[in-house]
Order: C-alpha cells, then structure tokens, then sequence
C-alpha cells in the first residue's frame, strides 16, 4: 500500500511538473521558474525548472539523477510509461553499470547502465541539442551543483529533495534568475 501510494503521488507530481515543463517549452526562450509543489507532496517541497535552451519537436529527454533510490525508480518506471518523454540516463553512486530496467524490476532492460557521472550524461544530451531534463532526488549538499551543470547544458531540472536548506533555496532562485538573462551583445 505504501509503495502504491508513493508510486501515485510520484506519478501525479511528475504529470503535473511535465504539464509545467511543457508550458515552459512552448515559450521558446531562456527560462527558469521556480515553483512550490505543495498540494502533491507532504512536507511542501520546493521544485525547481531551470533552462537555457531553445524547444524542439521531439521527444523530451530525461535524466534522472539518484535513479538507484526509491523514488528515483519509481520516476524511471513513471518515465519510460509517459508519451513523450524518453529516459536517456539513470545516474547514481549506486548500482553503477547496472542496468537500470532491470533495478527497476522492470519485464525488460532499458539497456541504460546507471553511471555516476552526471556530466558525461549532460555532454551527450545537449550535443544532440535535443530538449532535456534532469529529475533530481540527490541530497541537499549535491543539487546547486547539479542544477549548475543541467542549466550550463542548456537542460531544465526538476528538484525534490527532502531537506534542502532556505539558503539552498535561495542559492538556486538565484541562479534561476541569473539563467534568465540574455545578452544581445550590444554594450551602452
């Protein structure tokens, strides 16, 4: 019961952060929003969607970063069930070179091996200059980095971690709205 519970509130936060993150991509500009998720999550959670990149037609490219974690399974399982949305990369400090359908106890392999290096998955996402995503469920020490790296990539994330600190908060608003700006070259 529990896990059913878990799986639905999972999947119910990420049709809504999808239908979010959709709206965001039909703007076809550099953008960072941050939004509070608090009617589907207990505590209130804050989620984050951060890019710098132009929309493009096909499918939406997800990493999911701490994919080896219950939660982090649940939105690979949750993932690879969505129109529209296609897993790219399952990356955790766990299970490493483990097949992430199989963790998942999915009926068949996803041929996706969880790595620990987020960049290297970053890397070949945005050279294909694909639209893209990292789900992050890490901890609160890793994910201003994490977000750093997405957006320099030119990806959104989306973050739920539990326990992240107001500051941590603070640090990402900030840099959500630092993403934002654009230059057009032109000096005063």
């Amino acid at each position: 019961m529990t896990e059913q519970c878990t799986q639905d509130t999972l999947l119910s936060t990420i049709k809504l952060e999808t239908k979010i993150y959709l709206e965001l991509r039909s703007m076809a500009a550099v953008n960072c929003h941050f939004f509070k998720l608090s009617r589907h999550l207990k505590p209130s959670r804050p989620s984050f969607t951060c890019s710098a990149s132009q929309p493009s037609q096909n499918n939406i490219k997800v990493i999911i970063n701490g994919a080896a974690k219950e939660i982090g399974r649940a939105a690979v399982v949750a993932v690879t069930k969505a129109r529209g949305m296609e897993l790219a990369g399952a990356v955790d400090n766990h299970f490493v070179g483990e097949d992430i359908g199989l963790l998942c106890n999915m009926e068949e392999p996803l041929e996706i091996p969880v790595v620990s290096d987020l960049t290297m998955v970053l890397g070949s996402i945005s050279q294909g200059k694909e639209v893209g995503v990292v789900i992050d469920f890490t901890d609160p020490s890793t994910v201003y980095e994490n977000v750093k790296q997405a957006t320099a990539f030119g990806m959104k994330s989306v973050v739920y971690v539990p326990r992240i600190k107001p500051e941590t908060v603070s640090a990402l608003s900030a840099l959500c709205d630092k993403a934002t700006m654009v230059s057009t070259g032109d000096a005063l």
